[in-house]
Formats: C-alpha cells, structure tokens, sequence
C-alpha cells in the first residue's frame, strides 16, 4: 500500500500522475515515485523517498515525458523505507508495476523466480509480481493475457497497475482485496486507488469488483470478472465538490473535518428521520422484516470506529434490550467464534476497506450469523458491496489521519439502528423513541455550540505543552468517548494517553497520577454524575492536575489544579457525540503546540487495506 494512479492520454500524464500523489497524500506513506513510457519508448522511472514534494522537485530537474505512466505512493510493509523499495518497481527495461496489498507467498514466489533467473533489487513483496509477470510474457506476448495467468499464483491482497514499453498503447489492472477506481475522460482515461486522485480530471468513475481485471486505453476500457468473463460495470457519475480536498480556511484538514461535524450529521440525518421515529427501509428494503428476527447483535470494527461500536452496545442494550457484543476486527477473525442464535453482524469502518473488517465480514457469513449490517463512509466500498444491509453516513471525504466526522457520523447512524431495531422488535417505547428523534433533531445545533468553545479548549491545551503522559476517565457510554479521546492526542501529538472507566481509578491506575499526569473527563450530567465526583477527588487527593468538561448543570466549577468547561445540556443519549467534539480540538491544539504533522502523523496511513 498505500497510494496508486495511472493514466493514459494524448497530453504529457506526468503533472496528472504527480497531482494525484499529492491528493492521495493523507494516506499516509513513507516513500513515491512514477514511471513513464517517453516518447521515444523508452520505459523511464523516477523514486524517491519521503513526501511527494521531494519527487517533484526530482522531476523538475530530470522530467520526464509521456503519455502513458503509473504513480505511486508507499506506506512500507515489506523492506525499510527506502528507494530502493519504492515503487513502481520494475522486471528488465520494459515492465513496470505498482501495488498496493500484500503477496503473502511472495517468499516461495522469490524462491521460484530466483531458480529462474531473476534477480531482486528490493526487499518487497511487490517485486516478485513484475518478475512473475515478465516470466508469463514469454509464454502469453499480450500483456492482458499474460496478467490472468499470473493472478492465480498470487496469494494475498493486490490492487495493482502495469504497463509494458513492448505494448505502449494501454494500462492494465487488478483487483483483490485493494481498491481501485478507473476514471473516464475524453480520450484519455485514469486509474487510482481512491477517485480523489482523479477529480481534477473527470467525475466520471467505474469502480471494479473482486477479481476484476481492466485493460485501460485512450478511447476505451475493457473488464473481465473472476471468471475471465467480459462484463459491463456501472459508471457512476461524482458529485462531492473538489472542494472538499482543500482546507480552505483552516490551517489543517483535520481542523476543518472537526467544523463540518454540525453540517455532516445533518447530513447523515437527512431522510431517515420521520414524525417521531426512525424510518426503517433507510437500512433498506429488507430491514424491517430482518431486524425483526434479530436476538442478538455482533460489532466488528477497528480503531476509531470500534469506539463507535463501544458507545453503541450501551445503547443497543439500554434501548433496544439487545444483547451486544463488540470486538476488534483483527481478534475477531482469528479466533473460534460461538454465534449466538438470530445475532446481526454490524461492521463499522470509514472507507468500507479495512482489511481486518473485510476479512472479519466474509469469515461471518459462513459462520452463521442472520444477516449483516455495514455502517460506512464510502458507499462504492467492499464492505458496502459485500454487506447485505448498508447506512451510510454522507461524512463526505476525510483527508486527516485522525478521524474525526466519521466518528460523529458513525455514532449518529448506529443511534439510529438502535432505535429502528427497538421499534421493530417492539422493546423501545414510543415516546422514548420520539423524544430521542426530536433530540436528534437539535444535535447540530448543539454541536455547533461545542464549538463554539474552541478559543477556550485552546487555552487548556496550553498545560499539554510539556506533558508526555495523560489519563482520560468516562464513565458508562463515556468511557468509549474517553478511548476515542485518549486515541486522538496520542495520535497526532504523540503524547503517550490512556483511558479507563473512571470506576477504576483506585484499581491501579491511581499509581501513576501527579502533578505531571493531567487527568482529562468528560462529565454530563447523568445518573453517574456524583459518582464521577467522587473519583475526581481521588485524583486531586494525589496532586492530579484536572481538565474537566462538563454538562452547565453539573455544578462543577474552576478551582485550584481543577480547569472546567462548561458543556451545553443534551439529552443523556446523545452525550457521548457532543462530548467527542472538545476532545478532538484538545487533541488538535495540543499537536499543533508539538509542532507535529497533524493531517499526516508519523508510522499512520488513513485506510489500512492490509494486516
């Protein structure tokens, strides 16, 4: 992985190959380079590593000219960060490739090509799928040919671009378990791994399947399924503004995603809210008729978005009266797994590519489970595609690392699985129902308010300036917020954070609590409340220093070691999305005190498509 275009026209490709690098930037990566066939047919490469700036500074001193190219950029897992190990990576003087995934039998693949007389200039993967397919173009001259030959000797994860100076004309890919979209243009045509790095050239995109493979020419596009059989794929035409990969006003993307969190929750609102209730066919048109056979619920997800899958089994279970169990998607998948009768599989995740959550969703189907249920961003994804049910949660593209709306969209759309599956099962009141609708309603409102306050968590962000450890306490649906929030700061400022049920305190975390260890908690105002002031004072009994936001009715004020921010009142239920709001601008102003790169934090990549 991480980043891949390709493009074959009739105008020079390489400032399109080097702008789309730039647009798949907030990836994350460690390293870039492109690959043209000049006009003189010359099959020319150039590397670098580190960022895509440094690679275009290479071109400007050596440029190079053609019309048919592919670009990458790479986040290292097989071989050091180097240029060596950068790709595209080539077999003789007239095959490139790229790729994103991993080759999981690349060593006995390295070991094969070896005895045949290839040698190997990098430590990848990747490099034994250019030799292999150079070795298959003895037997199969066209290049086409020569790719379905060599996919079924590829195990693992490949989205992968190739070009050949012997057959200068076309573009050819593949698809397994990486993405890959290809872009329509007149007379010319593209291809990437997410239609980002194509919109400042077309909004016209084809997304391939499982198993796909596509010749790319000039003036036309040919795909063959799994089964090497011609097929005709959707063309779906973009309508996202290109503005949404720019920061505008902000200083960085992850600020801006943070200020359009009012605007995308009413977003992910829209349309699947009726008078008083959820409108269940917004899941899809079967969902009343499964959710009504629903017993149990199992969430799979990584990261940030199992947080979301954490708040989201307090409510399922308070709500709806579901039983729910939650897990990450990389323990899920490898462990035997006992279903409980009639139980929905919820996925969650961005992109809709996260490996370990693919992996999890396709390991559920043969395990029993009633139906399956994907929660995402990104509605031309594989989880969206391979998930019998879907709701999508219209965040729009997120360009910082560290999520941000998804999170507060994600929790939104699984607020409203709970109460479809409550009202269809017939275990959520109506009128509880109705008034969290209403509550709904207002939540962007109310989120506007939280951010209101960011001149004022930029001035408690100032203790943070020479902290290298932090604590964060929640306590019932705030705990997962209290993870989400210990996840951010240590993400992007690099500060070592963790988080615990405030109920825990006197377990062990206590030991590590001083005047060096800020405490940050979220309080609103709740049945455990009284409770959470009681571990708040244990923390200051032992010289913690406290940050604390809570509800306006709390009755908690600023005092000695003691900061408060006074939170707008929400209903209860919607808490733990209003009070991730403060969390994510500490964590940002924090980092930009560090000096840290906060869109692109150091060792991150933003859609992690293998293990």
């Amino acid at each position: 992985m991480c980043g891949i275009v390709g493009a074959v026209a009739e105008r020079p490709i390489t400032p399109i190959l080097l702008e789309g690098l730039k647009r798949l930037e907030y990836r994350g990566y460690d390293s870039a380079g492109v690959a043209v066939i000049e006009q003189s047919g010359a099959l020319q490469r150039c590397r670098r590593s580190g960022k895509v700036s440094e690679l275009a500074q290479a071109l400007l001193n050596e440029p190079l000219h053609g019309r048919l190219g592919i670009a990458h950029t790479r986040w290292a897992t097989h071989g050091a960060p180097c240029e060596r190990n950068a790709h595209p990576h080539f077999s003789g003087s007239d095959l490139a490739v790229v790729h994103n995934g991993i080759i999981e039998n690349h060593e006995a693949l390295r070991a094969e090509l070896c005895g045949l007389g290839y040698e190997f200039s990098s430590d990848t993967d990747t490099e034994t799928i250019v030799h292999l397919l150079h070795h298959k173009l003895k037997t199969f001259p066209d290049l086409a040919d020569a790719l379905k030959a060599a996919i079924p000797e590829l195990h693992g994860a490949y989205g992968l671009a190739v070009i050949s100076a012997s057959q200068p004309d076309r573009l050819l890919a593949a698809r397994s378990g990486s993405p890959l979209v290809i872009g329509l243009g007149l007379g010319e045509n593209f291809l990437a791994s997410d239609q980002l790095a194509l919109r400042q050239v077309t909004d016209r995109f084809i997304y391939l399947e499982e198993g796909d493979i596509a010749e790319i020419r000039r003036n036309s596009v040919q795909i063959w399924d799994e089964s090497g059989a011609l097929v005709e794929r959707e063309q779906v035409q973009y309508h996202e503004g290109a503005e949404a990969a720019d920061k505008g006003e902000y200083r960085h993307f992850m600020l801006k995603e943070i200020h359009e969190q009012p605007a995308v929750v009413q977003r992910t609102l829209e349309g699947r809210l009726g008078s008083g209730r959820v409108l269940v066919q917004a899941f899809g048109a079967e969902a009343a008729e499964l959710f009504a056979r629903v017993k149990n619920v199992q969430i799979v997800a990584c990261g940030t978005s199992y947080h979301a899958g954490m708040v989201a089994r307090y409510w399922l279970e308070a709500l709806a009266g579901i039983p729910c169990q939650i897990e990450v998607a990389s323990e899920f998948r490898y462990r035997k797994v006992v279903v409980q009768p009639d139980s929905l599989f919820v996925t969650i995740s961005q992109s809709g590519e996260t490996a370990d959550t693919l992996a999890a969703l396709r390991n559920a189907k043969e395990l029993g489970f009633l139906g399956s249920l994907a929660i995402c961003n990104v509605g031309t994804s594989s989880l969206v595609r391979e998930s019998e049910l879907t709701l999508l949660t219209h965040a729009g593209p997120e360009i910082g690392v560290a999520s941000t709306k998804a999170f507060t969209t994600q929790l939104v759309a699984l607020l409203l699985l709970t109460l479809a599956l409550g009202q269809v099962r017939g275990t959520l009141d109506k009128a509880t129902e109705a008034e969290l609708v209403e509550a709904l309603r207002r939540l962007p409102t109310h989120l506007g308010e939280a951010l209101a306050m960011d001149k004022k968590v930029e001035k408690v962000a100032e203790l943070f300036a020479e902290k290298h450890h932090t604590l964060f306490l929640g306590r019932g649906a705030q705990y997962p917020v209290a993870m989400e929030g210990a996840l951010k700061l240590k993400e992007i400022s690099y500060i070592h954070a963790e988080a615990y049920p405030a109920g825990e305190l006197k377990h062990g975390p206590l030991a590590l609590v001083d005047s060096d260890m800020p405490v940050v908690t979220v309080a609103p105002n709740n049945e455990l409340l009284e409770k959470l002031k009681s571990n708040l004072q244990e923390v200051r009994a032992r010289g913690g220093e406290l940050i604390v936001f809570a509800d306006q009715q709390a009755g908690m004020a600023n005092g000695e070691g003691t900061h408060v921010i006074g939170m707008p009142h929400i209903h209860d239920v919607l808490a733990p999305i209003l009070y991730t709001i403060p969390l994510q601008l500490l964590s940002y102003y924090v980092a930009v005190l560090k000096g840290t790169d906060v869109d692109q934090p150091r060792n991150l990549a933003k859609s992690v498509t293998v293990e």
